[in-house]
């Protein structure tokens, strides 16, 4: 008999679709149920574990500390029910072989490493060559079939006829800021507000031409205060109060090393999301043990 604190699949699916939208109306839409079912069972979870999973505000919600914790076990426990139902559909232990894949920082930080630990779950006989690369190398890697598949940021590549491309997320840029930053205090922040604001600008993984192409298209320039490759610098300097960014939500987290809060407000004005995707040959075909791999990550993002 079930208990009144039991937990269900479909509680974990909604508070993990309210915890990545940020919003629970985006929740509601992604899951397709009404915004009042996705509260209801965000407050039974907070009921039943005892602790605020979300903070509540202006502009949506975001996960507090407990709530972070708690997302990354309700991922894992949706991952691996989708992969066991997903696993029939492959001769998984069947297959063995190697797989070359190229990957570039960003993708290898904040991606690919739970999906390699659910790739070889379901292939334990395949071995994946990780290499670490950035987009031009994975590119030209791809050409001359020094790689099967290569994993980067697709949404800084042009069209090229040779790749076959497959966008497996979408995530959405916000402003990172200070909790005691003065943009906190207005309702709605436009681009051109944050253009009057000491700006701190990634540059791993094609970050400033990326973030230059949105800048310039709304005729503004950021006050770059500094460039950086190091994201934990850059949480850093934003956490205390040095200076604002862009980033996708992908790369977002709640707190600096130090501990101090950074927090995220969406934008007036359209920003592209980051998309992150795979690339292969269009021209040369696929070994069985890398189609199986590209086949995998379509599916498990796929959600």
């Amino acid at each position: 008999m079930s208990g009144r604190n039991d937990i269900s699949m479909r509680q974990l699916r909604y508070f993990v679709a309210a915890a990545e939208q940020g919003q629970f109306s985006q929740a509601a839409l992604q899951v397709h149920v009404s915004q009042s079912a996705i509260t209801t069972a965000v407050s039974q979870l907070e009921a039943i574990l005892a602790v605020r999973l979300f903070e509540r505000r202006p502009h949506g919600v975001q996960l507090t500390a407990e709530g972070h914790k708690f997302h990354q076990h309700a991922r894992h426990i949706l991952d691996t029910l989708q992969d066991a139902v997903s696993q029939p559909m492959f001769r998984s232990h069947a297959l063995h072989g190697s797989v070359r894949v190229g990957a570039s920082y960003t993708v290898l930080g904040y991606f690919l490493p739970a999906l390699l630990a659910r790739f070889k779950r379901s292939y334990p006989q395949v071995e994946i060559d990780l290499i670490d690369m950035d987009r031009p190398s994975i590119e030209q890697g791809i050409a001359d079939g020094s790689l099967d598949v290569g994993l980067t940021i697709v949404s800084n590549a042009g069209t090229c006829l040779a790749f076959e491309r497959h966008v497996l997320m979408r995530s959405r840029r916000q402003l990172w800021l200070a909790s005691d930053h003065p943009l906190m205090a207005m309702e709605a922040v436009r681009l051109s507000d944050v253009a009057g604001h000491p700006y701190i600008l990634a540059t791993v993984d094609e970050g400033e031409s990326s973030a230059m192409r949105y800048w310039r298209s709304a005729n503004l320039e950021p006050k770059v205060a500094l460039r950086t490759s190091s994201m934990e610098a850059l949480r850093g300097l934003v956490a205390h109060g040095f200076g604002v960014t862009i980033l996708s939500d992908m790369l977002y987290r709640p707190w600096s090393l130090e501990g101090r809060r950074i927090e995220a407000l969406p934008l007036l004005d359209a920003i592209p999301p980051m998309e992150l995707g795979l690339i292969c040959s269009s021209t040369n075909e696929l070994s069985p043990v890398a189609r199986a791999f590209q086949q995998f990550l379509i599916s498990a993002i796929d959600r």
